[in-house]
């Protein structure tokens, strides 16, 4: 395990942490800050939309910087991002740290990406891509649910100093261990903007936004179907996150050889199996045993799209890697966001037999996904046919 991917992965645990630790802090937020609990949601849709409008934007900043300096100048933002969380005076002041640390995120995963797989030999790119992806994995294990024990326990703003901690020490890791020197393409910003005229570029992203869609349909509303549909405690389904947490970290190791293995195919199998899991939950999710076998199957599917779909984007955009991975973060976001919300029209449309929907709903989105891949492993094959001279 090169030093260099894992520093990035460091870096990648404090991102993920303190995108997600929100959630378990909402209450203590709301009270502390005099606003109301969908207020505080709204932190959560803040940083969403941060990544989505700020990572292009840093990607594209960023372009003729050097990968390192680029790197810690994003570690930079996140850390000065949570420090002002942590002394936010007011309700205000917190969305807009919020948005300022998000802006670090997706550029910083999709530069990342791109020199994780630098690093290593071309046969171990998505192994490399995954291990750096397990620092985001951990955090929802491991940095999660203890930075909501802290801030339950000191106050969330204790959280966020905990948080920046771990920028700080990424940074230095970065400093420490990655090359000075890395061997990337050359790119302008001109350069950068001509990958968007691939289509293969474009279905890149569409298989990302499709991919994580179908998931987070319904894994939204998983609190609600446990509780309501498979009749556990709430208590128990925090442990059940904790088994889908462990799920996704083996999901995104095993995305990551098999990509090494077969790129385009293994990315099928996988958005085929995930397609398959996701309609069985419409069933599996009336009995306990078989909710959780197939729960965590899911999320291990889930995340390993993750590397092949990250690897796949590089590929088709080699001249110019940078934005095109940086807007898969995006997409990536964007499947969260679309899919959260088609959870809901199906809960609000479905009558009383809604929350059994949603995962048939998550199911055909994922399917499409697989369409939409299998679309694109085919048209890159026949163009790749028609090139060559008879």
């Amino acid at each position: 395990m090169p030093l260099p991917i894992i520093a990035l992965a460091l870096a990648a645990f404090g991102i993920g942490t303190t995108e997600f630790v929100i959630m378990g802090l909402l209450p203590e937020v709301a009270k502390d800050l005099s606003v109301s609990i969908p207020s505080a949601g709204l932190l959560v849709t803040g940083y969403a939309l941060g990544v989505a409008v700020g990572a292009p934007i840093l990607a594209i900043a960023t372009a003729r910087l050097p990968r390192k300096a680029a790197l810690l100048g994003l570690a930079a933002i996140f850390i000065v991002g949570n420090m002002l969380c942590a002394i936010a005076p007011n309700y205000a002041v917190l969305m807009a740290a919020r948005v300022l640390t998000a802006f670090s995120h997706g550029a910083f995963f999709g530069i990342g990406s791109v020199v994780a797989a630098s690093l290593v030999p071309p046969n171990k790119r998505a192994g490399a891509v995954a291990l750096m992806f397990t620092g985001l994995t951990l955090a929802n294990v491991l940095g999660v649910p203890f930075g909501t024990g802290v801030g339950q326990a000191l106050g969330w703003r204790a959280t966020f100093w905990g948080v920046t901690g771990i920028g700080v020490i990424a940074a230095v890791a970065i400093a420490a261990w990655v090359p000075a020197k890395l061997e990337m393409p050359k790119s302008s910003l001109l350069g950068e903007f001509r990958v968007l005229r691939q289509p293969q570029v474009w279905m890149g992203l569409g298989m990302s936004v499709l991919g994580f869609g179908g998931t987070f349909t319904v894994f939204t509303y998983i609190a609600p179907i446990f509780e309501q549909v498979t009749h556990f405690t709430p208590h128990a389904v925090t442990w059940l996150l904790l088994l889908f947490g462990v799920g996704i970290t083996f999901g995104n190791w095993v995305g990551g050889r098999v990509a090494d293995w077969k790129l385009m195919p293994g990315l099928i199998g996988i958005l085929a199996t995930l397609s398959v899991l996701l309609f069985l939950f419409a069933f599996a999710m009336h009995a306990k045993v078989p909710a959780v076998v197939v729960f965590v199957l899911w999320g291990a599917a889930a995340f390993a799209t993750v590397p092949p779909l990250q690897v796949r984007i590089v590929d088709q955009a080699k001249d110019a890697p940078n934005l095109a991975s940086t807007l898969n973060i995006g997409a990536f976001n964007i499947g969260n966001a679309g899919g959260a919300w088609l959870g809901g029209v199906v809960i609000a449309h479905g009558g009383s037999n809604a929350l059994s929907l949603v995962p048939v709903a998550g199911g055909a989105v994922a399917l499409a996904g697989l369409g939409l891949t299998v679309w694109s492993a085919l048209s890159q094959h026949h163009n790749g046919t028609a090139a060559k001279p008879a």
